[in-house]
């Protein structure tokens, strides 16, 4: 066992290692782990990371980068994990599923095989996909979901449903200290402009003036919860009691269609943009929102920054992203 970990209580630093770290969520991870003195181990292999969303972590003596992919075994001494390492939008998710559901479970098990042998404690970054297209709205943790296993979307479904059950069996059966997160559309600074996401989607389109794709009659709904809200709760998640092992839902509880979402777009950016309506894709869930209760109780935890500001915030990435001339293309909306 780490003997870090054998301590009656952390001091810090402590060593924590986020695989995915060079993604949209895990860089912004790995500045708030820095931001309060822990020691960081980002582990990527870049699938969907970028090397330029650490550019400002490269000069901090307390962070490291090591490109790695999470389905070979990883061996470092550690005191935390966070494994955020998948693709998490359809674009890149379908683009080789077999790929995405070695990541997921194969990952999975080489996390939960590192947890075991230093004595870390381990979050899972599961996802509200687990719910699939839901019966029940809004989503509360014990519900099991709605899902179809052969679909195109069950390579990251499917593949995330199977992480969480792994979490849980090493949990019951090895005693490995988990927490498992569900996290929520989220969005901000550093998502990837051709990740297929709604929010990007549409941001890159207005600003582009070029349609807005709406896919269905833009009724459906989602939640969007602003990427600083959703670190605060991965954290707290971690920083919670042993007895707190989730799952717990993460994300924000208002609701918009995303026809409202494109409008606000539109307001945001000033486009001159219109809507294009287009066949809804295979599987595509008509309503998606959290019920955080167990957040709010357990955590203490609830997300403050509301979408017309977040937006505003990822408006004005994007417009720097796209004006220093990065290829922008989005042509895909997911959720």
């Amino acid at each position: 066992m780490n003997p870090r970990a054998a301590n009656a209580g952390f001091k810090t630093p402590r060593r924590i290692l986020v695989t995915g770290g060079a993604g949209f969520l895990g860089s912004h991870l790995c500045e708030r782990l820095l931001a309060r003195g822990d020691d960081v181990l980002c582990v990527d292999n870049l699938f969907t990371g970028s090397k330029d969303n650490l550019l400002s972590l490269h000069s901090q003596p307390r962070f490291e980068f090591l490109r790695h992919d999470v389905t070979q075994p990883l061996h470092v001494e550690v005191d935390e994990i966070y494994n955020l390492a998948c693709p998490a939008s359809p674009v890149h998710y379908q683009h080789n599923p077999v790929q995405t559901i070695k990541t997921c479970v194969h990952g999975a098990i080489n996390m939960l095989d590192l947890a075991m042998r230093t004595g870390a404690k381990i979050l899972q970054a599961s996802t509200s996909e687990v719910y699939g297209d839901p019966n029940q709205h809004p989503q509360v943790e014990s519900y099991w979901g709605h899902t179809n296993p052969i679909g195109l979307r069950a390579c990251y479904d499917e593949g995330k449903r199977c992480a969480e059950t792994l979490f849980f069996d090493y949990h019951r059966q090895y005693g490995v200290a988990i927490k498992v997160a569900r996290i929520f559309n989220t969005y901000g600074p550093r998502m990837h402009p051709n990740d297929g996401r709604v929010v990007s989607n549409f941001i890159v389109q207005a600003l582009r003036n070029q349609p807005i794709t709406l896919y269905g009659d833009g009724q459906q709904t989602r939640s969007f919860c602003y990427v600083e809200d959703l670190i605060e709760g991965l954290v707290a998640l971690m920083d919670a009691p042993a007895a707190v092992i989730g799952p717990v839902n993460l994300g924000n509880p208002n609701e918009f269609t995303i026809a409202q979402l494109a409008e606000l777009v539109i307001e945001l950016t000033g486009s001159h943009t219109q809507l294009s309506y287009h066949p809804l894709p295979s599987d595509d869930p008509r309503q998606r929102c959290p019920d955080i209760t167990l957040a709010r109780d357990t955590l203490a935890w609830t997300p403050h920054i509301p979408l017309r500001e977040g937006l505003a915030r990822t408006i004005r990435y994007f417009d720097t992203l796209l004006t220093h001339g990065d290829d922008a293309r989005g042509n895909h909306q997911g959720a």
